[in-house]
């Protein structure tokens, strides 16, 4: 009893001390009940941890410590309606880390990085707990479960099996110190790069120098350096946004190449930011876990709830797209060192060379500049297609609410509402790139999940999308490339998993990993459909809508240059799948020698490295796609085949299918088997070939 009381003791000290000061303690009164961002401060934090961790605790004992025989409601509900605080409090700290970091939300991070593990831990191995939830388990198909409910308690007790329950007490303590050290891990691998991103600056003080460079470009690179206190000069960082444009555009192969080393040699550099010794920890603390669970590998236990089930399966797929891209990216190299010979430029091509050759390629094969196809993608327009494809799939639309709290002052908020105007969620939106503050690249998240409350009323969810798309720049606004707007239509279609969800438990609301990019990727099938891009692909200064030719010529450019983006994601994919189908780590593992086996054994070209390097490929090392990142293209066979569907009706709006998308995948999240989803709204299982036809790889 004495768990019990102490934790018990220790929430009502918290709430006592802090209630009255602390808005995580309180009900939030702002509109739609969205954190109050402007009242939490860096002190909030660390007591509202402490207290959402004693109050969940407190509600575990009150499980085991009740006098009935365990049930479904007693036992498996009662855990999954667990945690309230937490949930509250976990988003809005792990959101506004992302999006406003400094030093003391970094220090934060990782206190609460050991305490969180162990006090998962303290659950998941928690005896008593687990006895009686396999007492549920073990009478199953005796109770009166409907299909929701049955997967609850799979996932429930397969949850405790899958974090050591089972193990021997000796083992389960090993297991303990494993999590605390791979959670400490992953975050300084994390905050490594974060570090090592926002540490370099090209500087350019020669303007001739910068020939090729747009005038976006070049104003850029003046303000930053003006920021800096540099007016003569041109500055250059790390974030996408500005150094794969540069890549494609700047003459000048020195200046590419001193940039693109340095992006590339992020966590690499021999420095107190150096990643390769914490890669060879992680993939070590994972193999002992993955062992002590009785498996091979770490790959094997991490897929085992997967779509995909076993990496045999990963990797015969990996293999079958590996072919036709790599010959296709050796026809595009041709290409390439053609256009270098006739400008009379050194041989052989670098890794420097790629974008900026197959950009000029690309130009001279269809007569096409990015720049000029920009000019049709101004941001706020983008955002309106995309608004435009969700009301006519769905009939729900959004508003823009003012006066919100904001997680940060550069966001937006949005009212999204159902055809009957019910609110579906509030949705935020922020754009622009702050390196230093914000991580990389672009993710949609949560401040609040979809749930029910306790009158089986539905909660709606809070959700947010982050991208670091190029900034407005004096008179032109932000003007995204057609890969920023694929971005953006494919984080849309996160938000849309996340508000058509209408599972009853927080345990069914996740669908099976490598399915979780379904619903993101087949939204990046309407950006540039026709009919949608004469709604909104209007160009920013004059209105005109963009003409039928240039579309052409988009969908040309889109399929030109697959063997180059297919082969520098399976490098990725494979390297991480390599990573992990490990036995025993070898004592001289070093990340960069290993990944250089890794690319000789698929014979990689030199010229086309990793999207992700081992060194800053925070996909497998800092977040929660270990031995997952083919989910991406295993989703992609999904959607192209989905897509199809709209296809074959001749209608890429065609209610009926809009309709069992919304229905029979998003609004079930994991009820199923992602593939019981998929053939209820298909009618049967998808086509590999689709993913080759939409990467133009295959008939």
């Amino acid at each position: 009893m004495k768990p019990f009381l102490t934790f018990l003791t220790a929430t009502f000290f918290c709430l006592q001390v802090f209630s009255q000061t602390n808005p995580f303690f309180k009900e939030w009164s702002t509109p739609f009940g969205v954190p109050p961002f402007d009242e939490i401060a860096i002190e909030h934090y660390l007591p509202a941890y402490q207290a959402g961790m004693a109050e969940e605790m407190a509600q575990i004992w009150a499980i085991i410590r009740n006098p009935e025989a365990p049930t479904f409601e007693n036992t498996i509900v009662a855990m999954d309606k667990s945690g309230a605080l937490l949930r509250k409090i976990i988003p809005v700290f792990s959101g506004v880390s992302s999006v406003n970091n400094n030093t003391e939300l970094q220090a934060l991070a990782r206190q609460f990085s050991p305490m969180m593990s162990k006090h998962s831990d303290d659950i998941n191995l928690n005896f008593d707990l687990f006895k009686r939830v396999k007492a549920v388990y073990e009478q199953k198909d005796r109770l009166n479960l409907n299909v929701e409910q049955r997967k609850l308690l799979e996932n429930t007790y397969r949850r405790f099996v899958r974090n050591g329950a089972e193990l021997a007490p000796e083992q389960q303590a090993r297991l303990r110190e494993i999590n605390s050290q791979l959670s400490a891990l992953q975050l300084q691998f994390s905050q490594n790069l974060l570090a090592e991103t926002a540490g370099f600056t090209l500087k350019v003080s020669n303007k001739s120098r910068l020939s090729g460079l747009s005038e976006v470009q070049m104003a850029d690179a003046k303000a930053l350096a003006q920021k800096a206190g540099e007016a003569e000069a041109y500055f250059f960082g790390l974030d996408n946004p500005t150094i794969m444009p540069f890549l494609k555009n700047a003459e000048d192969r020195e200046l590419r190449k001193e940039i693109y080393d340095a992006y590339l040699s992020r966590g690499n550099n021999a420095n107190d930011k150096d990643n390769k010794e914490i890669i060879k920890k992680i993939v070590t603390c994972r193999l002992e876990r993955a062992q002590l669970m009785g498996y091979n590998n770490f790959a094997e236990m991490a897929i085992e709830d997967r779509m995909s089930k076993n990496p045999e399966i990963v990797m015969e797929f990996l293999n079958k797209m590996w072919t036709p891209s790599l010959n296709m990216a050796k026809s595009e190299l041709k290409d390439i060192e053609n256009m270098m010979k006739k400008q009379k430029v050194t041989l052989p091509s670098t890794p420097a060379d790629w974008r900026y050759y197959f950009n000029i390629s690309k130009q001279q094969k269809y007569n096409i500049d990015q720049e000029v196809i920009r000019q049709f993608f101004k941001m706020e327009n983008v955002l309106d297609g995309i608004f435009y494809v969700c009301n006519c799939l769905w009939g729900i639309t959004f508003e823009p609410l003012q006066n919100m709290p904001l997680p940060h002052s550069e966001a937006t908020a949005w009212e999204c509402k159902d055809k009957d105007g019910s609110t579906l969620c509030v949705l935020y939106l922020d754009m622009h790139p702050r390196p230093g503050m914000k991580n990389g690249g672009a993710w949609c998240g949560h401040y609040r999940s979809n749930a029910f409350d306790e009158n089986g009323k539905k909660v709606i969810p809070i959700i947010t999308i982050v991208c670091n798309f190029t900034r407005p720049s004096g008179d032109k606004p932000s003007l995204l490339t057609t890969d920023e707007t694929n971005t953006f239509f494919h984080e849309f279609g996160h938000a849309l998993d996340g508000l058509f969800r209408e599972t009853q438990y927080y345990g069914t609301a996740r669908s099976q990993r490598d399915f979780g990019e379904f619903a993101s990727q087949i939204m990046e099938h309407w950006a540039f459909e026709p009919e949608v891009l004469k709604v909104y692909a209007k160009h920013y200064k004059t209105g005109a809508i963009i003409s039928a030719s240039l579309v052409k010529k988009i969908e040309q450019n889109e399929m030109y240059g697959q063997g180059f983006a297919t082969t520098e994601f399976l490098i990725s994919a494979l390297l991480d799948m390599e990573y992990h189908l490990f036995t025993e780590i070898p004592d001289d593992l070093d990340a960069i020698l290993f990944e250089e086996f890794v690319r000789n054994k698929y014979s990689a070209l030199t010229q086309i490295p990793a999207r992700h390097r081992s060194t800053y490929f925070s996909h497998t090392f800092a977040g929660g796609y270990a031995s997952g990142y083919y989910m991406y293209l295993w989703a992609e066979q999904l959607d192209s085949d989905a897509f199809e569907a709209f296809l074959e009706k001749k209608n890429i709006f065609d209610q009926e299918l809009a309709h069992k998308l919304r229905y029979e995948i998003f609004a079930r999240g994991g009820i199923e088997d992602a593939m019981v989803l998929y053939k209820n709204f298909r009618g049967k299982e998808p086509d590999l070939n689709a993913l080759l036809r939409n990467r133009g790889l295959g008939k």
